[in-house]
């Protein structure tokens, strides 16, 4: 049982937002495509919560983002996100944009190039997530990117949290849902 105990320990945690320090983060909704769903975000002393009220037709996702990083985020001593919330029962997604020259090249697209992964939420209560660097996928707006493409962890350039009809394999996602939405995002940090 000791080396257990050394080893969490010994785990490298790097904080990327918690409670207040959300501050920043903004709404980026589908009506940016003619879409229909209204969504906030808000900051207080428990973190980031996301309200929204989803529409499928036209567009159909909401979502909370932060400012760019400059200089991006050297998360290269971690291997993980791990996201602390309060969830409702759907299925979310977690998407990644870096500084790297196909980030750079992405941006030029509206969507851009992102690294996403989908994740669930309990219905009622306290979810913690841990996404690996590993099992983020390269997408362009929802649909899934087939270049031998590299996620570099030391270029984190900024983060965003969805509620899409399309699962990070480009899919129907199977955990949305429309109508009122509210998750709490109480924290984000890379893990070993």
């Amino acid at each position: 049982m000791q080396p257990l105990v050394l080893l969490f320990a010994e785990l490298v945690a790097i904080n990327i937002a918690i409670a207040d320090g959300f501050s920043g983060w903004q709404s980026l909704n589908d009506t940016v495509m003619g879409g229909r769903s209204q969504g906030s975000c808000s900051v207080s002393s428990s973190g980031l919560l996301m309200e929204a009220d989803v529409v499928e037709e036209g567009g159909g996702f909401i979502s909370c983002r932060s400012p760019r990083w400059q200089p991006p985020l050297d998360l290269s001593e971690a291997s993980a996100f791990a996201l602390e919330l309060e969830g409702d029962g759907r299925r979310y997604k977690l998407a990644v944009a870096l500084a790297d020259l196909a980030g750079q090249l992405g941006e030029m697209i509206p969507g851009g190039l992102r690294w996403v992964s989908d994740f669930n939420t309990a219905d009622s209560g306290s979810t913690r997530v841990v996404i690996p660097f590993q099992d983020l996928k390269p997408v362009m707006r929802a649909k899934p990117v087939s270049l031998p493409l590299r996620f570099d962890p030391a270029q984190v350039s900024r983060l965003q949290i969805l509620h899409s009809r399309f699962a990070d394999d480009g899919g129907k996602n199977p955990g949305f849902r429309t109508g009122p939405l509210r998750l709490e995002i109480k924290r984000i940090e890379a893990v070993e």
